[in-house]
């Protein structure tokens, strides 16, 4: 068993940024240094971050905050990505048709786990789950907020398919990339849920 030396300052593993000094002991038999006492070091289950890789502008940083974290990166998509491109993600191709990707994410998903997307459906079959749900622009779909998303995602549909609307989707910019980044950053800072 190994044993953490906590100081006055110290964060939970998995609230804790990766410059923080947690040192881990054997044994707490070990002399700590003043002010510091021993605790049992309890495995955290590692979070991954599945990201719906197809036409996804946030790859880079979800791969970069995630290993910030130390949690796995997962890039799923139908196909065309190269592996020398994220050598730090995981990635998984799955066969062409209709979501595919999103199934597989979804039997992939354990309770803690953040998947990015902008797909509302996939992100509602994510909290279902029990795992967090973001999207591209840094919006974090909750339970509260996603039959709304759902209504507005089959209303914008309705007025496109009757030609009420072009479709047009706003551009992606440097402000929705910096939201992003900071809702990531906050929701591996959280404690992970609990089925």
């Amino acid at each position: 068993m190994c044993w953490t030396a906590r100081s006055p300052g110290w964060k939970p593993p998995w609230q804790a940024h990766p410059h923080d000094d947690i040192r881990y002991f054997e044994a707490p038999t070990e002399p700590l240094p003043r002010g510091t006492y021993a605790l049992p070091r309890i495995p955290v289950p590692m979070i991954k971050v599945l990201i719906d890789a197809d036409a996804c502008p946030v790859k880079d940083e979800a791969i970069e905050v995630a290993g910030r974290y130390g949690a796995e990166a997962v890039l799923v998509s139908n196909g065309g990505m190269r592996p020398s491109r994220y050598p730090d993600a995981r990635i998984v191709t799955v066969p062409e048709g209709p979501d595919a990707a999103d199934d597989w994410i979804v039997e992939a998903i354990e309770a803690g786990d953040v998947v990015v997307t902008a797909d509302i459906p996939l992100a509602a079959r994510a909290l279902e789950k029990n795992a967090a749900a973001l999207g591209p622009t840094g919006r974090e779909f909750t339970p509260e907020s996603i039959g709304t998303a759902l209504s507005m995602r089959a209303f914008k549909q309705h007025l496109r398919e009757t030609g009420e609307s072009k479709g047009y989707n706003a551009s992606f910019t440097n402000a929705d990339r910096s939201r992003f980044l900071q809702s990531l950053d906050q929701i591996l800072r959280r404690p992970p849920a609990r089925n």
